[in-house]
């Protein structure tokens, strides 16, 4: 169904010369979001239908704990709720309304190749595979271009009905949207030219700049290790509104290393050949869709499409889109099915 979508490489990117240019044109889209792109509808159709009048228990903050964060959501169902009944009653055609990432390589990026310019990669996968579940059009979606830092008001505002976008799910974050069960598991870890020093997230970072994305759990965790001691106090942290823009600035020597999701890291390595991923992940995390704290119907028919897409079409994706950069082996990315879903009200 999704094979125009599905290519396995980004064809024509060759060179460093080349990926510089296209992430000076990534920097530049970055300088002009938000951009939204519908599949040929006005992005001025309402927001978030329903996220007013839908009910449901907020997550649990206190009893909330990083490493269980994942199943703070709510059991799996097919039908539909308020929240669903008004993104179907939404004027003229109907479409689910998604914020993502258009300039993460193979999670969510516009392939120069792709004649018609549609988002590709593997997080827009699961997009349409939720608006087929839910509006029975793969293509039923309208795209919103969000920064990182921009993802969590996104949803709180109503502009998108979900996020879909390389998201962690933390108690933090918990305590301002509700999240999916996981659909990806990675870890935070370092990127920096294969000349560097740098050998991970260690004493090497000592007098080196740091690019993380504002909002991110890794511009969390590096403030935290560095106020603790893990991390030594000279190390200076640049913070920028999108991931991609910390490669860019790797690229022009104005940061020493970047520290994001190993996930995101690898496809940045591949883009260009003079970085690399230095030392282990030194977190666990999960990967969910994000949707407004009201939104319960929202949730658990996302978690009932999971639960379908994890046994089918969460290994072909994979392999389309990130057996390249993270091994063929999809083991460690694959997230196990939740063994509880904690929120039961």
């Amino acid at each position: 169904m999704f094979v125009r979508r599905m290519r396995a490489s980004l064809r024509g990117w060759g060179g460093v010369g080349a990926m510089a240019v296209g992430c000076v044109l990534a920097l530049a889209f970055v300088l002009l979001l938000p951009l939204t792109q519908s599949r040929g509808e006005d992005d001025s159709e309402a927001g978030l239908g329903g996220q007013g009048v839908a009910t449901g228990s907020q997550a649990k903050a206190d009893d909330c704990k990083d490493s269980e964060a994942q199943n703070e959501t709510w059991e799996p169902s097919g039908a539909d709720g308020a929240t669903i009944d008004a993104i179907k009653a939404r004027p003229g055609q109907r479409k689910l309304i998604v914020g993502v990432d258009q300039n993460s390589y193979r999670w969510g990026y516009r392939n120069p190749n792709n004649s018609e310019a549609d988002l590709e990669g593997f997080d827009i996968d699961l997009v349409h595979r939720i608006a087929q579940d839910i509006l029975g059009d793969p293509d039923a979606v309208t795209f919103k271009a969000i920064p990182t830092s921009q993802r969590i008001l996104a949803l709180q505002k109503g502009t998108v009905d979900m996020v879909v976008r390389t998201m962690t799910i933390n108690c933090d974050r918990l305590k301002e949207v509700a999240f999916s069960a996981p659909y990806f598991k990675t870890g935070q870890q370092v990127l920096a030219p294969k000349s560097s020093p740098i050998k991970g997230y260690d004493a090497t970072l000592a007098n080196k700049r740091v690019c993380t994305a504002d909002g991110s759990t890794a511009d969390d965790r590096v403030t935290a290790d560095k106020d603790s001691g893990r991390l030594p106090s000279s190390v200076a942290i640049t913070r920028v509104p999108n991931q991609l823009d910390c490669l860019v600035r790797l690229q022009l020597g104005e940061v020493d290393a970047v520290i994001t999701d190993g996930a995101l890291a690898a496809s940045q390595a591949a883009q260009d050949p003079t970085v690399e991923l230095k030392g282990p992940a030194f977190t666990t995390e999960y990967y969910g869709v994000a949707m407004n704290k009201k939104a319960k119907d929202l949730v658990r028919r996302v978690n009932q499409i999971l639960v379908d897409y994890r046994a089918d079409g969460w290994q072909a994706s994979y392999g389309t889109w990130l057996s390249a950069t993270l091994g063929p082996d999809s083991t460690a990315s694959k997230p196990p099915s939740p063994q509880q879903y904690l929120l039961k009200s």
